[in-house]
């Protein structure tokens, strides 16, 4: 079966893209060789040694997991060609469901229930869209206002004895933990019962300039990691595989792209597009059961956060690819980790954003393209400005931190974004071109 795709002329003839004979992959590994090399500059230039720490990206990680998922969850639904604007309601749902069945079973019981709480807000809101056909943004939202209420009404009903710690706004704590290992000889991890050693977190004891600061964040990553995040990072690839090496992910995509060429070749377009849905919101509420047990152990009334709404900004970002959806949620969580920890990092990272705009100034400069050079240059010396003549950055400033890299974020990519052909597009059986 072959999916109808749309072709996508190149912004600048292939001969002037210094960058035209790399694959996408290629671009990918230099983009984050130099991001990573940026940090690191900026690291000893603004003398904020957090930004390469093995704690920060630790953190990172749990912070990343929800977003993760949740943008996992937009992938699969808009790839069968439904907008999920309500993953911030299936999170709400993921997260009470998860905090009560890990406070009756423990916290794995915590992760299945919010898993099934999340997919069925999944499936209501394919019900919606796919059956009945309701607008998707109009259903989305009303999930997402819906959930909110009905974990308040849930919460005032099955917490409402203070004895348990529980309130109208908060769970009893989820008993139980879910254990955690570190990956051997990297990070020290056990082989069958013994200790490997523990080479990153010695090199970055060592303080060696560069190779401590490369060691750092991958000691992070590779320690003290529990068992749900391997479960969370390891759906990425299976949900690259699923999508583009399966007989029933070429129908799901092919129901996002063509779903009348789709159909004419036998595939149930209706059916494919609830599991898409119905997936996309058990992911979402997997995500929510992760920020209850393995982020706070406890559900709390607007625990989300609009991490819903970031995780959908990180499928736009992503580009509709697994790949692109996880590297999106780990920036969105590092801006986000990066402001609790102390007043000093963000400040440095204006200096980060400085030298990237002016990078980005010189890469438009050699693309030829005098408006987006021209932003970018002032951009970049407004942020200059701001560094060099600031000491600390408002607590405002700090809060709202993951939301500006997002619209940050967006606003450089939205030029190579391709979404599936018929994303959030009406379709009723036996409709025509």
């Amino acid at each position: 079966m072959a999916i109808v795709e749309r072709q996508v002329q190149p912004a600048v003839p292939a001969g002037r893209d210094p960058l035209g004979k790399m694959s996408k992959r290629q671009r990918a590994l230099l983009v984050g060789g130099v991001l990573f090399g940026l940090l690191i500059l900026v690291r000893y230039l603004a003398n904020t040694p957090d930004l390469t720490s093995s704690g920060l990206f630790n953190a990172t990680l749990v912070s990343t997991l929800p977003i993760m998922l949740a943008g996992l969850g937009g992938l699969w639904s808009e790839r069968t060609g439904v907008v999920n604007i309500g993953l911030e309601g299936m999170m709400i749902l993921g997260t009470w469901f998860g905090a009560w069945a890990g406070w009756h079973w423990g916290p794995w019981a915590g992760a299945l229930g919010g898993a099934l709480g999340g997919a069925m807000g999944g499936l209501v809101h394919a019900l919606a869209t796919v059956t009945f056909g309701i607008d998707h943004v109009v259903s989305g939202v009303a999930i997402n206002i819906i959930a909110a209420g009905l974990a308040r009404f849930l919460s005032a009903y099955a917490y409402r004895d203070p004895a348990t710690g529980g309130s109208a706004t908060q769970s009893p704590l989820v008993t139980g933990h879910i254990g955690t290992f570190d990956v051997p000889f990297l990070s020290g991890g056990h082989i069958f019962g013994w200790r490997s050693p523990d080479i990153l977190g010695w090199l970055e004891l060592k303080k060696i300039k560069v190779v401590s600061d490369v060691a750092g964040p991958i000691h992070g990553l590779t320690s003290n990691v529990n068992w749900l995040t391997l479960i969370a990072v390891l759906l990425v690839p299976l949900t690259w595989f699923i999508l583009w090496r399966t007989r029933v992910g070429l129908r799901m995509r092919s129901v996002g792209e063509h779903p009348m060429a789709a159909e004419s070749l036998g595939v149930p377009i209706y059916r494919m597009k609830y599991i898409g849905v119905t997936v996309s919101g058990l992911l979402a509420g997997f995500g929510g059961a992760v920020l209850v047990i393995e982020s706070a152990g406890i559900y709390r009334e607007g625990q989300t956060a609009n991490r819903g709404f970031i995780g959908l900004a990180a499928v736009i970002f992503g580009n509709w690819r697994p790949a692109g959806v996880m590297g999106a949620s780990g920036l969105f969580g590092y801006a986000d980790t990066l402001r609790l920890r102390s007043t000093a990092s963000p400040h440095g990272l204006l200096l980060f954003v400085a030298i990237l705009l002016s990078v980005v100034f010189i890469w438009m400069i050699v693309r030829k393209k005098p408006t987006a050079a021209a932003v970018s240059g002032v951009l970049a010396g407004v942020t200059f400005l701001w560094y060099f003549g600031t000491d600390t950055i408002p607590d405002q400033f700090v809060f709202f931190t993951p939301q500006l890299v997002t619209l940050l974020v967006l606003s450089f990519a939205s030029q190579r974004l391709r979404p599936p052909a018929y994303d959030g597009k009406p379709y009723r059986r036996g409709q025509q071109v």
